[in-house]
């Protein structure tokens, strides 16, 4: 991997981290996430038209990654009201490739090689040693089940799309219609959720969901791009320093609390997540 290849996929993970900083910072976590979808649908679609129009078969795949993306979403939303970026993002995000990784060997008869399976135990310590230090220090234990919640939407969309691109021949176009799909689908769930007066929040809160969805966008583009240009396996092995980017990030903006229960589980999620993508 070049210089300009790694810095960029290091900025991937800063921008994801960042983002998921948008919506924790937000006075309403819902309200944040329904905007990013909002955006995000509508770059979808300027994006999706330029291409042409996919066929029948897709359209199941679309529909079922928006429902996972959905699923997403909203637990993710719930678990940042109840916990600490610091908590929930490490949880979320190492408890996805976990389930990806199980789920492959289980239906797809992928081959699980003994580096994986090490990865997927050192995987299991940090996130129990994450849902640990939630319980031990007074934090909400409602951060757990929505953390682990989002993590099942996220290894969801990941088998959906992996699986999905393949029968669309034109991954551009698919991730496109399905930021479509997920806007039509997330964002009737939230006024279901929330009421009429979801919207009517702040001009910050516009601005914080806006440039929350320009960073995933972003973050997804660069990701992308180098897997263009470098191994997929190292690439997105490099992405999960993200967590550890969420980490500080809570540690410094948000005063998160720190302590070696928290760095050493941290630890071990990015440690075992790179074993099981290298």
């Amino acid at each position: 991997m070049s210089l300009p290849v790694f810095l960029a996929v290091m900025l991937a993970a800063l921008l994801h981290a960042s983002w998921n900083a948008m919506i924790k910072l937000g006075a309403s976590k819902l309200a944040g996430m329904v905007i990013l979808t909002l955006v995000q649908g509508g770059l979808g679609l300027a994006v999706a038209l330029t291409r042409p129009w996919p066929a029948a078969e897709v359209w199941p795949w679309i529909a079922g990654s928006a429902l996972c993306h959905a699923t997403y979403n909203t637990f993710l939303a719930m678990a940042y009201d109840h916990g600490d970026l610091s908590r929930v993002y490490p949880i979320a995000r190492g408890a996805a490739p976990m389930a990806v990784l199980v789920a492959s060997g289980l239906f797809l008869s992928d081959a699980i090689e003994p580096l994986s399976v090490r990865g997927v135990l050192v995987l299991g310590l940090g996130i129990l040693g994450m849902a640990r230090g939630a319980l031990g220090s007074g934090e909400s234990r409602r951060l757990i089940p929505y953390a682990l919640g989002a993590a099942a939407g996220t290894a969801g969309y990941t088998l959906v799309d992996g699986l999905g691109a393949r029968v669309s021949g034109d991954p551009v176009a698919y991730v496109g219609w399905l930021f479509v799909a997920s806007m039509l689908l997330f964002v009737p769930m939230g006024f279901a959720m929330r009421g009429r007066g979801l919207l009517r929040v702040s001009a910050r809160v516009w601005g914080q969901g806006t440039l929350a969805a320009l960073a995933s966008y972003g973050a997804y583009a660069i990701a992308v791009w180098a897997m263009t240009l470098a191994p997929i396996a190292l690439v997105s092995a490099l992405r999960e320093t993200s967590i550890l980017f969420a980490v500080l990030i809570g540690w410094a903006a948000f005063g998160d609390r720190m302590d070696r229960t928290k760095a050493v589980s941290a630890a071990l999620i990015v440690s075992g997540v790179a074993l099981t993508r290298l």
